[in-house]
This record gives structure tokens, C-alpha cells and sequence, in this order.
């Protein structure tokens, strides 16, 4: 996830290491914090692999500030990880907001409808928090004030996600959204 987020925020423009944390933080540190000793060493590891380059450039003070940009192999990358998303990256809900975060960088609508389809066929799955054996338990079936919210919260979020999925997947195929240049 934390790389995804690297590859799609410079895949959006260059950024300063500080910059850069700041917009993965925002996306998902509300769930998991990005810290120092996560983020650089994630850059060192994509920059070795040739994702990324680090180039230092005038600051706005008197020190050069260490730029991030990119590459072309780093582009390829983000869009096989956008196009060939792993089931994790379906089914885990911070994991899922990552990646669609930056799912307008496939080119082809066609792709784009195709990861939502993988979504909607995972939600649309009959599932729950609490079973019955193998059985999914509704909220009402619950005395318990605290599990009804869990689930009715739930249930809601679910089902404004289904109507958005359907109503995008469907202007996705009708053509109505053209993709995004490539890199």
C-alpha cells in the first residue's frame, strides 16, 4: 500500500521526501501512520529497483532540497499494480482506498471498469462481522446497541459503495470518461 501511494503521488507530479509523507499520511495515516523509518527506506528500496529518482534542486531557503520523479519503469509499475491489483488491495478497505486514489492513471476505461468489477463481485458476496455458524447475522438480530451501529454503519457504507461502483462502471463502458494520458 505504502508503495502504491509513493508511485501514484509522484506519478501526479514531483515531491520532496517531506511532501511526499505529508500526502501519504493524509490518504491512510489515519490508520497507519508513515513514519521517517518507513517512507525513506521504501524510497531507497523503489529508487534501487529504478521506480524513482532523487534529484537535489534549489530550496526555497538556502538548502537544496532532494526532489522524487518518477521513471518510466516506475510508471509501468504503478500502472501493473493499478491494472493487476492483488486480492488484498480488492478486499481491504484502506488497502482499496489507495489504490483507488489513483485508478484514474490507467489509461483505458476498460481497465478502470474491470478492477471496480472486482470490487463489486467482492461486496456483493454475502458477508458479515458475526455469524451464526456459517451464517451471516444481521444487525437486528442483535440486543446489543453497539454491534446494531457496527452493522448498520456498515451495511450503509456498503451500499452507497455498491450504487457508486454500478454508476461508474456503467459511464466507464458507455464511454462517458476517457482515460488519462499515459506517462
Amino acid at each position: 500500500m505504502l508503495e502504491l501511494a509513493i508511485l501514484g503521488f509522484l506519478r501526479d507530479q514531483p515531491l520532496h521526501g517531506y511532501d511526499l509523507r505529508r500526502r501519504v499520511a493524509a490518504l491512510m495515516g489515519h490508520v497507519r501512520p508513515v513514519a521517517d523509518g518507513t517512507l525513506y527506506p521504501a524510497i531507497k528500496r523503489m529508487a534501487t529497483s529504478g521506480w524513482l529518482t532523487r534529484k537535489d534542486e534549489p530550496g526555497k531557503a538556502a538548502a537544496p532540497r532532494r526532489m522524487l520523479y518518477l521513471t518510466a519503469e516506475g510508471c509501468a509499475e504503478l500502472e501493473r499494480r493499478l491494472r493487476e491489483p492483488d486480492e488484498l488491495d480488492i478486499s481491504d478497505e484502506n488497502r482499496w482506498f489507495a489504490l483507488l486514489a489513483f485508478l484514474r492513471h490507467l489509461d483505458e476505461p476498460k481497465d478502470q471498469a474491470a478492477v471496480l468489477r472486482r470490487r463489486l463481485a467482492f461486496l456483493e458476496e454475502p458477508t458479515s462481522f458475526f455469524y451464526d455458524g456459517d451464517r451471516p447475522m444481521g444487525a437486528a438480530e442483535f440486543g446489543d446497541p453497539f454491534r446494531q451501529g457496527l452493522l448498520t454503519i456498515a451495511h450503509a457504507t456498503s451500499q452507497a459503495e455498491l450504487a457508486w461502483l454500478h454508476a461508474t462502471i456503467e459511464s466507464l463502458e458507455s464511454g462517458a470518461h476517457p482515460g488519462e494520458a499515459a506517462c
